[in-house]
C-alpha cells in the first residue's frame, strides 16, 4: 500500500469546493475586527475569538511596532537557550501577578503549552482524567505522556466520579484535565464539583482557560475566578490568540511545578521562542484589560443580547454560558448550505461538522466581541431569522 493512498482517496473537501459550499481557509483581507473584508466585500465577523476586540487597538499596534524596532522580528532560538528576552520575563511576571499565581512560563503557541506541560508532568503509570470534549491539544499532550488516560462523558460529574472511583486504590499521581470554557459548546466546566471530587480522590486539577482568560470572572482571570475557586486549581493554561490579540500560550502554577515544566517540556525547549512583537502585544493587551474593565461589560452585554435573541427566535443554542454560542443545524450538508447562504448575506461564522461534533449534530459556531455594535448584531439576528425559517430550523 502506498503511503499517499489515503491522500488520493480524501475527496470530501474537493467535493465541497466543487459544489461551492466549502467554508474553510477563507482569505481575509483586513484585520480581524467586528467587520472584515473578504473578496472585496465587507462582512460582519461572528466567527472570531477576538473577544475584547483588541487586535487593532492603537496601543496594541504601537507596542508591537516598537518591539520590532527594538528587538527585530524574531528571537532565533528557544527560550531554553538564546531566545529569552527581557520582555519574555516581564510578561511572565506580569501574568503571574494578574493570575495570582506563583509563577508562569510562556510558550510560542497555545497548542504547545498544553502539549508540553501535560507530556512533562504526567509520568509513567500516572493517571489523567479528561473530559471527552477537551481541546485537541489536551488530547495530544496526554498521548505524548507515558501516563494512563481515562475519559469521562462531557461535563458528566457522575461519570467523572465513576472513573475516579475505578482508580481510587492505585497509589500513583492523578490529574483531572478540563477546558474551563469548551470551545465548541460554549459551556463551562462544572468546576465546583470537580474541586469536590479532586479533594475526595486526592487528585490534582489542570484547567485550560484558553477561551476564559479575558472573558470569565470579574477581572477576566478565568473560570476559577468566575467560580471563586482560584486557590483550588493546581495548574492553569491560557492562550494569547484570543483576548490578548496575539499568539502564544502560558502555564501558571506553583513555582516548583513551573520550574520543572521549563526544564522538561519538549515543545518549549525545542521550539523558537515567541517573537518580540507577539510578546509586546500581550503586555499591551493586559494593560488595557486592567485599565478598561468596561470592555468586559460590553462583551457580556453583547453576549446576553445574542443569546436571548437566538433563544427567542427558537434556535437551539445548547448549554452555552459564554460569548461562544453554537447554533444547532443538524445534517452536515444542511450546515454547509446554511453557512453558504449566511456568507452570501454578509455574515462570517464557522461551521462545525462531524467528527468535530457528533454525526447529524452539525452547528454554526458563533462568537462575539466587546466591539460589536448593536446595529451589527441586529443584522445578524435578522439574517439568522430568515435562514432559520427557510431551513425549517425555527
Amino acid at each position: 500500500m502506498d503511503l499517499f493512498q489515503k491522500c488520493h482517496q480524501f475527496t470530501r473537501a474537493k467535493e465541497a469546493i466543487a459544489a461551492g459550499v466549502y467554508p474553510f481557509f477563507q482569505a481575509i483581507q483586513s484585520g480581524p475586527g467586528s467587520e472584515v473584508t473578504i473578496d472585496g466585500r465587507n462582512m460582519i465577523m461572528i466567527g472570531s475569538n477576538n473577544y475584547l476586540g483588541l487586535t487593532g487597538h492603537p496601543k496594541v499596534v504601537e507596542a508591537a511596532v516598537a518591539a520590532v524596532k527594538k528587538y527585530g522580528t524574531g528571537c532565533t532560538g528557544s527560550r531554553y537557550l538564546n531566545g529569552t528576552l527581557d520582555i519574555h520575563v516581564e510578561l511572565e511576571e506580569r501574568l503571574a501577578k494578574f493570575l495570582k499565581a506563583e509563577a508562569v512560563v510562556c510558550f510560542t503557541t497555545g497548542h504547545q503549552s498544553n502539549q508540553g506541560a501535560l507530556s512533562a508532568i504526567i509520568g509513567k503509570n500516572d493517571i489523567v482524567f479528561t473530559d471527552r470534549a477537551d481541546h485537541a491539544s489536551i488530547v495530544d499532550g496526554t498521548r505524548l505522556s507515558w501516563g494512563i488516560v481515562k475519559r469521562y462523558r462531557h461535563n458528566d460529574m457522575d461519570d467523572l466520579e465513576r472513573v475516579l472511583q475505578s482508580q481510587a486504590e492505585k497509589d500513583v499521581g492523578k490529574l483531572i484535565v478540563t477546558d474551563g470554557v469548551f470551545s465548541m459548546e460554549g459551556d463551562l466546566a462544572r468546576l465546583p464539583r470537580i474541586v469536590e471530587l479532586a479533594e475526595k480522590y486526592n487528585t490534582r486539577i489542570y484547567v485550560d482557560d484558553a477561551h476564559a482568560v479575558g472573558v470569565m470572572g470579574k477581572h477576566g482571570r478565568g473560570t476559577a475566578e468566575h467560580f471563586g475557586l482560584e486557590d483550588k486549581i493546581d495548574i492553569t493554561m491560557g492562550t494569547f490568540s484570543k483576548s490578548f490579540a496575539s499568539v502564544g500560550g502560558y502555564i501558571a502554577g506553583d513555582e516548583d511545578v513551573i520550574h520543572y515544566i521549563k526544564h522538561m517540556a519538549r515543545s518549549l525547549i525545542f521550539s523558537a521562542s515567541p517573537p518580540p512583537a507577539s510578546v509586546a502585544t500581550v503586555i499591551a493587551a493586559l494593560d488595557i484589560l486592567e485599565s478598561e474593565p468596561e470592555r468586559l461589560d460590553h462583551l457580556w452585554a453583547n453576549t446576553r443580547m445574542m443569546k436571548e435573541g437566538f433563544d427567542n427566535l427558537g434556535f437551539d443554542t445548547g448549554h452555552s454560558e459564554t460569548p461562544i454560542i453554537p447554533i444547532k443545524i443538524g445534517k452536515d450538508d444542511d450546515c454547509f448550505a446554511f453557512w453558504k447562504m449566511m456568507f452570501e448575506a454578509g455574515i462570517f461564522a464557522n461551521p462545525a461538522i462531524s467528527p468535530a461534533v457528533p454525526p447529524n449534530e452539525a452547528i454554526i459556531r458563533t462568537s462575539y466581541m466587546a466591539t460589536h455594535t448593536k446595529d451589527e448584531l441586529e443584522q445578524v439576528l435578522e439574517i439568522f431569522s430568515k435562514l432559520g425559517k427557510q431551513f425549517g430550523i425555527i
